[in-house]
């Protein structure tokens, strides 16, 4: 039996070194971070938003240095995943349309496909553990390799403005769409009483309750902490994220024990769609570290919980999110009158490998 999991870690690993090979000494500098279990107060500082994510742009390449970004990029991620991650780097070019190309943040472009950074952490493929990080507006991307695995693939985090756009001869280009429309279909297929616990608000909050939080847990998030500080941090930066306050915010909040309807109470359609929902989260990454297998084991279904707040009527603003033992998914379309995605996918538990690290480092000293 082949390791998956080794395999893409081997792949990763000769993708980055091969990346970092073609660099000259004052890129490298950009692109180099500190060894994981060091300065990870950067390492798991992370944003989906049009700011610095820490790293070597695009810009500061060569065309054939965009390609081995690239090239890494698509070790981490199945080709359904890097499709759509290509898909969403190239859709700042329609946000720039939407927007009449007119948005000016006071850099020379800001709706701008070559904004997004790559960092290395650590020496890849060494004995020590070491780790990547992909990131720009809309997406980011987080990996971790301790021992010759990928030890961790999250946060992972996709958006899509705009969520919907039209396409020759009537299509629609939708990169997000399965998310939206599965959880949907699953929501109002509900009978009435389920329905009821699973809406948790009539209203959606305006973004992800966890925001960028590195940690998991149930802290208001501003606006201005989804954006590193500079010159463009967003109107009304010292509201919440979400634009909840009292008990609208209560009514979302995370908390200890799950909110809403869990997979144990679904019947055997809807736990089909629950596990084809969890499929467009976790299938973002290659077979072998994608823990989409687990959800075969029917107690590992039962224990998702499906929330939901805002509109049910497709076109409209809703948010939701699943959330079990290992997994927080949240996915909020608001902005843009329901025509701006975000959906992410968290380990609770180890997000950034964190456990995985601390356990390394104790087996490591005690050698």
């Amino acid at each position: 039996m082949t390791d998956t999991g080794r395999e893409v870690a081997d792949r990763m690993a000769e993708a980055a070194l091969t990346w970092l090979d073609s660099l000259d000494d004052d890129q490298r500098t950009v692109a180099a971070g500190p060894p994981p279990g060091t300065g990870e107060a950067e390492r798991t500082r992370w944003f989906y938003t049009p700011t610095d994510h820490g790293g070597l742009t695009f810009h500061r390449q060569r065309p054939a240095q965009h390609r081995l970004v690239l090239r890494l990029v698509a070790s981490g991620l199945s080709e359904a995943g890097y499709t759509t991650v290509a898909t969403l780097l190239g859709l700042e070019n329609v946000l720039d349309l939407v927007e009449g190309f007119s948005v000016n943040w006071g850099r020379e472009r800001t709706r701008d496909p070559g904004m997004y950074y790559l960092r290395v952490f650590g020496e890849p493929g060494g004995p020590r553990p070491w780790g990547w990080r992909f990131g720009g507006h809309h997406v980011s991307l987080n990996y971790l390799v301790v021992d010759g695995r990928v030890a961790a693939t999250t946060p992972c985090f996709l958006g899509a403005d705009p969520a919907e756009s039209p396409l020759l001869g009537g299509a629609t280009l939708r990169p997000l769409g399965a998310a939206e429309d599965l959880a949907r279909d699953l929501v109002r297929s509900l009978r009435p009483e389920l329905a009821a616990r699973a809406v948790l608000l009539d209203r959606a909050p305006d973004d992800i309750v966890t925001g960028n939080d590195p940690r998991i847990d149930d802290r208001v998030i501003l606006r201005s902490e989804l954006w590193r500080p500079g010159p463009h941090t967003p109107d009304r930066a010292g509201s919440p994220a979400t634009g909840l306050h009292g008990a609208d915010r209560e009514a979302v909040a995370l908390s200890p024990s799950p909110k809403g309807v869990p997979g144990a109470e679904l019947d055997a359609t809807q736990r089909e769609l629950l596990r084809a929902l969890l499929g467009t989260y976790l299938d973002r990454v290659p077979d072998g570290v994608s823990p989409l297998p687990r959800y075969d084991e029917p107690a590992a279904l039962d224990a998702v919980h499906l929330a939901w707040a805002g509109s049910t009527t497709a076109g409209e603003p809703h948010y939701y999110r699943l959330q079990g033992p290992r997994l927080l998914v949240e996915w909020t379309n608001v902005q843009r009158g329901g025509n701006h995605a975000h959906a992410v996918w968290r380990d609770p538990e180890t997000d950034f490998g964190g456990d995985v690290l601390a356990a390394h480092h104790a087996s490591y000293h005690q050698r």
